[in-house]
This record gives structure tokens, sequence and C-alpha cells, in this order.
């Protein structure tokens, strides 16, 4: 823990992932570009995937696929011996997560019902791998962050359908009346999820359960996991690229529009983490636990949220285009808590410390 916090905490961080807002602002920039081009919708929308052209449905299965390769589901054991850790994982997740986005997207958005839909589509989008990143700057436990990050990864496929259209449809239309109402279907959604993340779930499980039958565990997380993982940002960054592609000239007109989707993104974060850690502290967690309780609620799966409206809503949709900010804002954010957490192990946790 002590080389940890006196180190360099990005020097620990891969340059794809330190860097990441910087290859997601490059992305729009190149999508931006294309989209100049005439004709290029038309392109992109020639061969579709379901209700999704095929170019990005492509992009939307190879960015969730590394990601759920590398989740280690043999860790969910682990779990039966945790059965508060498991209980406060979900009530942080699956309860408090959700309302928390719900709340401040209709705080800021009350006007906006797409990019409010699509704030709202991120804050049911649970931890996926990276916050496995966050957790090892903070000093958390790896393996508990793993089993939760597998438990979350399992348990929203079959609950992140009946979410969203709760929040979205019926929870939605209680604040709004009619103009919130939404003309999907709970089928519609489960569509989404199912090919956007039941798909790569069982080709991760399978991959990952064959691989390390086949060339062993450690050289599965330690080589092949690592060559791997990568492509996942590839597959994100191609997927921006077609979207803002499709959405260019769009984006030149919402202007201070971005700041009204960008606030109660910096709030969830905050707010998310601290809620999270001032339970698990109340509970009576060690430091280790407390820090990766809180990062794995204070985390979102942005793929899945940039899958699921793209889905849903469509490309070019207003829903889509607020998701894709999700990771842009959480990178930075994430990172700032690292440090936070550090600082706050020194002052709740003093009889922890060597």
């Amino acid at each position: 823990m002590s080389t940890m916090e006196s180190g360099s905490l990005t020097s620990k961080m891969t340059t794809l992932d330190r860097f990441l807002p910087i290859w997601i602002i490059l992305a729009m920039l190149i999508g931006l570009g294309f989209g100049l081009i005439e004709g290029i919708q038309d392109i992109f929308n020639a061969v579709q995937f379901g209700s999704t052209s095929l170019p990005i449905a492509i992009g939307l299965l190879w960015m969730m696929y590394p990601v759920l390769a590398k989740v280690k589901y043999e860790e969910l054991g682990k779990l039966k011996n945790e059965k508060k850790m498991f209980a406060t994982s979900l009530f942080l997740n699956w309860i408090i997560g959700p309302l928390l986005m719900f709340l401040l997207a209709w705080l800021f958005l009350a006007d906006e019902p797409a990019f409010r839909q699509g704030l709202i589509t991120i804050g049911l989008a649970r931890c996926i791998a990276m916050v496995l990143i966050w957790n090892m700057l903070a000093g958390g436990d790896n393996e508990d962050a793993a089993a939760l990050v597998a438990l979350n990864s399992v348990f929203q496929v079959f609950m992140y359908s009946i979410y969203a259209y709760f929040f979205l449809g019926i929870a939605s239309e209680w604040f709004g009346g009619v103009s919130t109402s939404l003309d999907i279907s709970i089928q519609e959604i489960a569509i989404s999820v199912f090919i956007f993340l039941g798909i790569p779930l069982i080709a991760g499980i399978i991959t990952r359960f064959v691989g390390i039958q086949r060339i062993g565990k450690d050289r599965y997380d330690n080589q092949f996991v690592k060559k791997l993982g990568p492509t996942a940002l590839i597959g994100l960054l191609y997927t921006i690229i077609i979207m803002f592609a499709m959405q260019g000239r769009k984006i030149f007109e919402l202007k201070w529009k971005l700041l009204q989707i960008i606030a109660p993104l910096i709030l969830y974060f905050f707010l998310m983490f601290a809620i999270s850690f001032l339970i698990s502290w109340g509970l009576k967690f060690m430091y280790s636990k407390t820090v990766t309780l809180s990062f794995t609620a204070a985390s979102n799966n942005f793929e899945l949220a940039i899958a699921v409206a793209i889905g849903t809503f469509g490309i070019e949709s207003d829903q889509a285009l607020a998701t894709v900010i999700g990771p842009l804002i959480e990178v930075p954010i994430l990172l700032a808590l690292v440090y936070v957490s550090l600082w706050l192990k020194k002052k709740m946790f003093k009889n922890e410390i060597d």
C-alpha cells in the first residue's frame, strides 16, 4: 500500500487507459470529419443487423467481448462467504445507483426527454472490468472486485431490460405524463440487451473457461487477456467515430446543451462514490472492502449503455449521443476519486495503516 500511495498513480495505468478521454475526443473529431462526406449515413445504414446497421453492430459487440472475456467469473464462488458484501453491492448497484441517476437526470434535463433517457440508460449499466483499474490504484481488494464485477455482469443480463422499461417508461411518466412516454416495449429493450450484452457475455464466459483449460489461468490472465483487452478500446473508438459521423451536424447545434448533460454526470460519480463509501464504512467494512464496494458502485458499464441506446433508440438518437459523453467524464472523475480514497484511508482508517 505504501509504495502505491507514494508512486505516481497514473504511471500504473496503461497509456490507452490513461489517455482515454483524449482518444475519445479524437474519435469524435474524426467522426465529425467523416460526417461531412455526402451520403455517409446511407453507406452505414446499407446493411442492417436487426434494427442496427451492421458496421455499428460489429463495433458494439467487439467493444463488449474483450471486457467480458476478462471478467473472473470463477470468483463468484467467493461471494458465498461474503454475504454481507454481496447484499451491500446489490443494494448500492441496483437500488441507490439507478435511483440517483434517475433523479439527477430529471433535475437537470426535465425539458430534454431524449438526453434524460440517455443518462438514465448510463445509470442502469453497472460496473464492468475497467473498475478493476481504479480499485487496484486505490488499494482495494482485487479478488472482491473481480467477484463483484462478475456478479453485476451476470445480474444485469436478467435485470437491465426490466429496469430500463421501468425507469424510462413507467417511473418517468409519474414525473412528466404523456410527454415522457416511451414508444418502445420491454421486448425491444430485452432484445438489445441480449444482443449487445448477452451474446458477448456468453462468448466471454466460453473464452475464459476454455482458455484457462487450454493454457492455464496464469497465462490466460497475464498474456492472453493483456493482448485481447486493449482491442475493446478500438471497438469503442470505432463505434464513436461512426456515431459522430452520423450525428455531426447535430453536435454543432448542441453548444451549451452539452454542459446540461455533463453536470449531472459529474455529480452522479461523486455522489455515488460518497454514498457508497459512507454506507460501507458505517457497516464496519475494512478499507480494502469499503473502497472496492465504492468503486464498483460508482463505476458504470458505458459500453453497455451506448450499445443499448443505439440498439433501442437508433445511432442518430439524442439518447445515444448522451451515453457517449459518459466515458469522457467518468475516466478523469474516477481517477480523481482514487486520490480521494487514499486520503480518506488516512483520515477514517487510521487503525489499518502500518
